[in-house]
């Protein structure tokens, strides 16, 4: 193949690329349909530790697209945080730990009530036990910290194509 052929090869796909029905999530950037619509939702508090860290995750988010003074969308989640123990040795001590956290969530349009996502979201870790007490502890919240932040990607996700279905 020539040198000239090679660079136009990617020429002709990329114009092949406009027919495959894909379009940008974000396009119009920060003033486009989808950033307005998350910028417009406002995050419910949530129980627990674990829905301490999921909100602030998700407002963290949220934030990323702006702000508005009024909120257009809620959104509720509902957190099961489950810590079960997995390995036991033969002295009937535990050696590994299994962290579920799973959320529930709805998205509501405010000026109707409508729910427009109605969507779980979930994920789970494994912790090695070990001699050390504080050791375990602080591998059980390192674990939930982290199981936080995966759930809130997932539930942003879900949130950005149901608002980009509504545009």
């Amino acid at each position: 193949m020539t040198r000239t052929a090679s660079l136009l090869a990617p020429l002709a796909l990329l114009g092949a690329l406009g027919g495959c029905g894909l379009q940008p999530m974000y396009a119009g950037g920060g003033s486009g349909a989808v950033a307005q619509g998350l910028a417009a939702v406002e995050v419910a508090p949530i129980e627990g530790r674990a829905g301490w860290l999921v909100r602030n995750a998700l407002k963290d988010r949220l934030a990323q697209s702006g702000g508005t003074a009024t909120p257009r969308y809620r959104l509720d989640v509902l957190l099961d945080d489950q810590l079960e123990s997995l390995g036991l040795l033969t002295d009937e001590t535990v050696s590994r730990e299994r962290r579920t956290l799973r959320a529930r969530y709805q998205l509501v349009d405010l000026s109707n009530g409508t729910i427009l996502l109605d969507a779980t979201a979930g994920s789970d870790a494994g912790i090695d036990v070990v001699s050390s007490e504080f050791a375990t502890i602080a591998a059980e919240q390192t674990a939930l910290e982290n199981l936080a932040v995966e759930v809130s990607d997932r539930i942003m996700i879900r949130v950005t194509l149901a608002l980009r279905s509504q545009s």
